[in-house]
């Protein structure tokens, strides 16, 4: 060692000027190369997907209930919409983790309605939380009322579908990521309390399909589903379109875990 060399001393007050600057270039390239990592990872990493819950935001809705094969509102699209769906289609759900309750679907089904309500939306696909006590048929008299085509039910044939089984709820905008292992136990809760099962299915080209789970008579599956939740699996059944709603008609005990 030369005398001139630098070494460290405990007992020192302050660290000799060449080892200070040498770890000041050590700590602030470690910071560097820290900063540099985390933004890699961060990119690298599968987005949760563009989702809204317009919380805190009460709206005013009008249009035609159908209670099967879970509770929707069918609003008319306005204008003239050529070949597009005469109306949209809003699945109907109550606060927190419970679905409209069937009863009242069941009582309005088919019937004009004016509702209060927030919006729930992702990639296309829209829901309501209705305000409690606020949805009602509409004065029959009232010429202005909107009037909603009902859909026919178009059946696309026998398909088969790998996916994951999420509660539209949550997925559509209320929890982000509202999927995966993470969400099973919220998404099990949900589904058990009405809310409408859904098969996510993403295609190759990165872009979603959401189909409807419901029994091959068209009944819901909220019940038989609840161990296939969060999980990949298999479903095979016939699948039916009715306006925006995609519908697939299988028996959940031939679902298949993968």
């Amino acid at each position: 060692m030369n005398q001139s060399d630098e070494f460290y001393i405990g007992w020192e007050d302050k660290t000799a000027p060449g080892l200070g600057r040498t770890m000041r270039k050590a700590v602030v390239t470690l910071l560097l190369l820290a900063l540099v990592a985390g933004l890699a990872l961060a990119a690298s990493q599968n987005t949760v997907g563009v989702s809204v819950f317009e919380w805190g935001k009460i709206k005013s809705f009008a249009g035609v209930v159908k209670s099967q094969p879970y509770p929707h509102l069918l609003v008319p699209r306005p204008g003239n919409v050529g070949s597009q769906v005469p109306c949209s289609s809003y699945y109907l759900v109550r606060p927190f983790k419970f679905g409209l309750d069937p009863e009242t679907a069941a009582r309005l089904d088919g019937k004009q309605v004016e509702l209060k309500g927030t919006l729930i939306y992702r990639s296309g696909q829209t829901m309501i939380e209705v305000v409690d006590g606020s949805i009602k048929a509409s004065d029959p008299s009232d010429k202005t009322a909107p009037a909603a085509p009902v859909p026919s039910a178009v059946r696309l044939g026998q398909q088969t579908f790998t996916g994951e089984i999420v509660d539209s709820k949550c997925f559509l905008g209320v929890m982000n990521p509202g999927a995966l292992t993470p969400h099973r136990a919220c998404a099990i809760r949900c589904i058990s309390g009405g809310i409408p099962p859904v098969l996510l299915v993403r295609k190759t080209d990165g872009t979603a399909l959401y189909l409807l789970l419901v029994s091959p008579e068209g009944k819901p599956v909220n019940k038989q589903v609840l161990n296939f939740v969060a999980e990949p699996v298999e479903i095979t059944g016939e699948v039916e379109r009715q306006g925006e709603l995609l519908i697939l008609r299988a028996d959940p005990a031939t679902y298949r875990k993968l």
